[in-house]
């Protein structure tokens, strides 16, 4: 099974950490967060990965190698060296690598979490949607609307002071934040007609107005963590530290 990991992120709120390396090989009680996001998938059953790179791009590419041989996976890299692609431009640059028959996971380098992967892979399997979303409830600028049944309708940005619905208004919602991880069809590449620079949630958006099967999968029983700041990487390290 395949799996994408954005890896591709600045950190400029975790500067300096970030001045000399990326923020994908900054550790967490002693293991950078690329390698512990690529153990995470390879428990659920990820045997080949491909990794997106920009900030310290070589830096990523040399690491990558390093665990190709240790954990004896096919590791290879997506290099966005000139342009910073968000997560949706990341995706459709990485699709040729990630092309086959099966549902792959998509995955964010610096989230710490024991979410249950191979649970989330039933579930979409089960339902079959063009994609599965690990959400949960908790204080978010930004967030996913879903219907009664778990599908997305929408997304709001309080941010920018936004909400955009993918077909118009749905009164009931559910307001749910991302966890940063996915699991995709393999058709999901194919419908992404966005270029450039731009976020997966504008593909999601305007999917799901078309009618795609975009599907919530709550992970709330598992613990999460966005290394994001100094605070945050932090909090991660207590609790990494504590699970040994």
């Amino acid at each position: 099974m395949k799996a994408l990991l954005f890896a591709a992120g600045v950190g400029s709120r975790l500067r300096p950490l970030t001045d000399a390396g990326p923020k994908a090989l900054i550790p967490v009680d002693g293991v950078p967060l690329l390698e512990r996001a690529l153990v995470h998938l390879k428990e659920a059953g990820c045997d080949s990965f491909v990794v997106n790179a920009h900030h310290f791009a070589d830096q990523v590419a040399g690491f990558c190698g390093s665990l190709a041989s240790r954990y004896g996976v096919k590791v290879r890299v997506s290099r966005e060296d000139d342009l910073l692609l968000e997560t949706g431009g990341g995706l459709k640059k990485a699709a040729p690598l990630l092309a086959g028959d099966e549902p792959f996971f998509i995955r964010n380098a610096d989230v710490v979490t024991d979410l249950d992967l191979t649970a989330m892979l039933a579930a979409h399997r089960a339902a079959s949607p063009l994609a599965t979303l690990a959400v949960r409830e908790r204080a978010s600028s930004r967030a996913f609307l879903f219907d009664k049944d778990g599908r997305l309708v929408g997304h709001v940005d309080a941010k920018k002071g936004s909400t955009r619905w993918a077909h118009g208004p749905v009164s009931g919602t559910h307001r749910r934040s991302f966890d940063g991880v996915h699991i995709a069809s393999p058709l999901l590449p194919g419908r992404i007609t966005e270029d450039g620079v731009f976020s997966i949630v504008d593909s999601y958006l305007r999917l799901a107005g078309e009618g795609a099967d975009i599907r919530a999968f709550d992970a709330s029983r598992w613990s999460w963590f966005d290394v994001g700041t100094p605070e945050k990487l932090a909090a991660a390290e207590s609790w990494a530290s504590r699970r040994k």
